[in-house]
């Protein structure tokens, strides 16, 4: 699992994204073909629209971006979070992206990009939680449960930086995506769920009267996307992510994504 948004209107973000113009100065992959895997499990930032079937979100929007900055084409798959940062680095992918922390363990498997999005984690709850308010009050009360997906940040943060560091503590309960996590939360089967800023506030947003951010951050995380170890893309790539910052499209994303689209409409 900051504040970056720019006063942009969705429209014009998509508009000025939509144009498949390559930048000055930055390196031309000739139209070569990239093998991306995703998760399509984290919204905002990619998961499968329940009203078109589509496959959306920020990180497509960003990486298609890239590619018409760099002159390459994708080509999409799908795979597992717990089968992703394998499977990139045994090189069946060359690119990863689902919201993945930059961690110096996972950099020993996996390069990583330079990072695209900084956030936070948060605590959360249900609209009507008043059992607590801190990590520290949710830790006392032996009878609260989170919901985590193993192997992520968030269940990380909850083992370490909530709980007592068993990662067997019986009070986190699994599940295989994060959003099957949230669903449990809001059936009530668990009673908080840790998520990084952006997404629990596209949450938040989307479902005000159902859920709620509360206490105070418990960490920063970057995110970056994942190559197989040596990768010629991960320096193209980047370049193309620090053009996006310096020109403002990575705002006009955070805008899009963050603020104006409604998991909901």
């Amino acid at each position: 699992m900051t504040s970056r948004f720019a006063t942009l209107t969705g429209i014009v973000s998509v508009l000025m994204l939509a144009t498949p113009t390559m930048a000055t100065g930055l390196p031309d992959l000739e139209g070569r073909e990239v093998v991306v895997v995703t998760e399509n499990a984290y919204p905002p930032l990619q998961f499968v629209d329940p009203k078109s079937g589509d496959a959306i979100g920020w990180e497509y929007d960003a990486m298609s971006e890239i590619a018409n900055r760099l002159n390459f084409k994708i080509s999409y798959e799908n795979i597992s979070w717990d089968a992703m940062i394998p499977a990139v680095s045994r090189g069946e992918y060359e690119v990863g992206m689902t919201g993945i922390t930059i961690r110096e363990d996972r950099a020993k498997q996996v390069d990583f990009s330079d990072p695209y999005m900084r956030s936070q984690m948060y605590m959360l709850v249900g609209a009507d939680e008043d059992r607590f308010d801190t990590a520290e009050e949710f830790a006392a009360d032996e009878h609260l449960l989170i919901g985590a997906q193993p192997g992520t940040t968030p269940f990380y943060v909850g083992v370490y930086e909530v709980l007592d560091g068993n990662e067997a503590n019986p009070r986190i309960k699994l599940f295989e995506t994060i959003g099957t996590a949230i669903q449990a939360l809001r059936a009530g089967d668990v009673d908080m769920v840790l998520t990084d800023s952006t997404g629990g506030k596209g949450y938040v947003a989307a479902y005000p009267d159902t859920f709620k951010l509360t206490g105070n951050p418990l960490g920063t995380e970057d995110f970056g996307f994942i190559f197989p170890r040596g990768s010629d893309l991960v320096g193209p790539i980047n370049a193309a992510i620090a053009d996006m910052k310096s020109d403002g499209t990575i705002d006009k994303l955070d805008q899009k994504w963050f603020v104006d689209y409604s998991f909901s409409r």
